[in-house]
């Protein structure tokens, strides 16, 4: 004999996926719709981190995780539908792309501000939550720093919690010479609001000039700042064995905002799943779509979102 509770979870359908566009110049903008099979109770926007990251949180550059794909799947067994999508000049969204040299870190934020309102439109709901992971938090604060009437609030998860220099700075301490030395006085000059035209090609990755004017629209950010000055709701999340950003981060932005949620979550790294300290090992979770979320990351997420409907 079926429980009440078992009775009530079969009669609740799978989630359903859809995929969804974005009009946009100089080609539409491409994701996926995730909504509940048992009704939607709220809807957010996940936004993805730095470099090519797809929809599902993967990379060409060896991330297939898919955390985003899960994220979204275990927010659906809350009742919170989801939309993530291509970022502009990747996977579907790739024809978006436009030239390097024009993109302006204002460019995610726009895109954000108008996938918010889309994403809010399509599950008939009055707002939207902005759910940003790493650079992604970022990318949330900026674009609720202009224009937040599509957004119910925020969550923040492995995101910097200082200006992306001083995070630099702490990536780049076990460079060698004279790739160190280099590679700081260009993060200096840039700082400054100034291009660099010669760039050694063993730094070419990180300084190369086209991408140069979007890092000096990037570095003057300050998430510390951006978090203070926003009066929605707040909550951040960081794992122990995050390799990338730390809970120094986490807590730089608590401390802009004292009445924040702020979850730390013991052995989880940087995407969001259980893995040791050590690096080699960190890094293998990277390659594992099969590696679940860790435990307590959905349900905090949705307890937080839900709890403040």
């Amino acid at each position: 004999m079926l429980t009440a509770f078992a009775l009530a979870a079969a009669l609740v359908s799978d989630p359903v996926a859809a995929p969804v566009v974005l009009p946009s110049e100089p080609a539409p903008l491409h994701g996926t719709l995730l909504t509940p099979g048992g009704g939607t109770r709220a809807a957010a926007l996940i936004i993805a981190g730095s470099g090519p990251t797809d929809r599902d949180g993967n990379s060409p550059l060896g991330v297939s995780a898919a955390s985003y794909r899960l994220l979204a799947e275990g927010l659906a067994a809350h009742g919170v539908a989801t939309v993530r999508t291509d970022k502009r000049g990747v996977g579907a969204s790739a024809f978006a792309a436009g030239r390097e040299e024009d993109l302006r870190f204002t460019t995610y934020a726009d895109d954000t501000r108008a996938w918010a309102a889309e994403t809010a439109r399509l599950t008939g709901q009055p707002c939207a939550w902005l759910i940003g992971h790493s650079e992604g938090a970022l990318v949330a604060l900026a674009a609720v720093a202009r224009d937040d009437t599509a957004v119910c609030g925020l969550v923040l998860l492995s995101g910097a919690g200082r200006p992306a220099g001083v995070v630099l700075r702490e990536q780049l301490a076990n460079v060698p010479e004279p790739w160190l030395g280099q590679s700081l006085a260009i993060l200096s000059e840039l700082e400054a609001g100034r291009t660099v035209a010669e760039v050694p090609p063993q730094l070419a990755a990180l300084f190369r000039p086209s991408v140069q004017p979007y890092m000096i629209s990037w570095l003057p950010l300050d998430p510390a700042e951006l978090v203070a000055a926003y009066d929605g709701p707040v909550m951040i999340g960081q794992g122990t064995t995050d390799i990338q950003v730390g809970v120094v981060d986490a807590e730089a932005m608590a401390a802009a905002r004292p009445d924040a949620a702020l979850k730390i979550w013991e052995g989880v790294n940087h995407l969001l799943k259980v893995a040791p300290a050590d690096r080699a090992a960190n890094a293998a979770t990277y390659a594992d779509p099969n590696l679940p979320l860790a435990a307590g990351v959905v349900d905090d997420v949705a307890g937080f979102i839900l709890g403040r409907r």
